[in-house]
């Protein structure tokens, strides 16, 4: 039977409830104490929100940041690791061995720890997603790090901007609750962490490679619950704008056994299943919500609300009254 125990909670850390003259005392205990690799910058106030994960095989560090640097001699995993941050808005400084480089807003850097010492300051807010994970979980000849680290990857390189939003779903949905799904994370992470290094190293088409694939159906969801009360969301307008075809995208459902017409559909009734047991919502008609969750026919929306929780939009409103 697969492994489907719960993966460790994660840390959660924050400077918010803590007063402006005791956060750098804070952080540097927690440094001291190795949970966290952040420590303010001289002259700063710091502001710190993160939360720390500790994964089979890969450590993941996200949050936002202000007045900190981070880095150091080594990390959880000593010189066997590979660290890879993503700047999702702000800009950062980072630097090793003498070099420096910016980081700007969708850009991501690179560092073998083994090269020596390497840091990110982070003057100003930066919102980011750090990611360390063992070195021989990346081909060493697409790392190519050469004499002059950091590596730089452009906000512009396909794969990172896949890795970036597959990240994002992850982290704030239910993919690390489980051992299972944690390895399988992890694995799509180095995948996508390997081709944003070197877009060239596939050896595969990319439409094929796991990490690639379940990337853009993280993406193709996040565009769904976004537009979700659209009631005009079409596959041909998904996979024009995120550059696929009809029938790829159908295939990318199917990987989870489940139609993209299912999917849309249950988003929809769960939406509407909320919606009926606010308060706020209660001076508004079954038809009005209905058509707001992207129902243009009443009775089909009545229907299907049915068939899927077993009792009525009437019902579903009386019992959270």
């Amino acid at each position: 039977m697969a492994d489907t125990a719960e993966a460790s909670p994660p840390l959660r850390f924050t400077t918010r409830d803590i007063p402006a003259q005791s956060r750098r005392k804070a952080l540097h205990e927690l440094r001291g104490l190795g949970l966290l690799p952040v420590e303010p910058l001289p002259g700063c106030s710091p502001h710190v929100d993160l939360v720390k994960w500790q994964l089979p095989g890969a450590w993941i560090l996200a949050g936002t940041f202000a007045g900190v640097r981070q880095g150091g001699e080594s990390g959880p995993g000593g010189s066997d690791d590979l660290f890879f941050g993503i700047n999702l808005s702000g800009s950062s400084l980072a630097g090793q061995r003498g070099r420096e480089v910016t980081v700007g807003a969708g850009d991501a850097v690179a560092f073998d720890p083994a090269l020596g010492p390497f840091s990110i300051l982070r003057a100003e807010s930066a919102r980011m997603i750090g990611v360390r994970i063992p070195r021989y979980s990346v081909p060493a000849g697409v790392i190519g790090f050469g004499p002059t680290p950091p590596r730089l990857v452009p906000a512009s390189t396909a794969a990172l901007r896949l890795l970036a939003g597959y990240l994002e779903a992850a982290l704030s949905g239910p993919a690390l609750s489980s051992a299972l799904l944690t390895n399988a994370v992890v694995a799509h992470v180095a995948e996508l962490i390997t081709l944003s290094l070197d877009p060239g190293s596939a050896a595969t088409p990319l439409a094929s490679i796991p990490g690639v694939r379940a990337a853009r159906l993280a993406a193709i969801k996040a565009d769904i619950e976004r537009n979700l009360t659209d009631g005009s969301l079409t596959v041909a307008t998904l996979a024009a704008r995120h550059r696929i075809s009809a029938r790829y995208l159908h295939k990318l459902f199917e990987d989870e056994e489940v139609t993209y017409s299912r999917f849309v559909l249950d988003r929809r009734l769960a939406l509407a299943y909320h919606k009926l047991g606010q308060p706020r919502y209660a001076s508004r008609t079954i038809s009005s919500i209905a058509s707001d969750t992207g129902f243009g026919d009443l009775s089909y929306f009545n229907r299907t609300f049915r068939h899927r929780y077993g009792i009525t939009p009437s019902d579903a409103r009386r019992e959270d009254t």
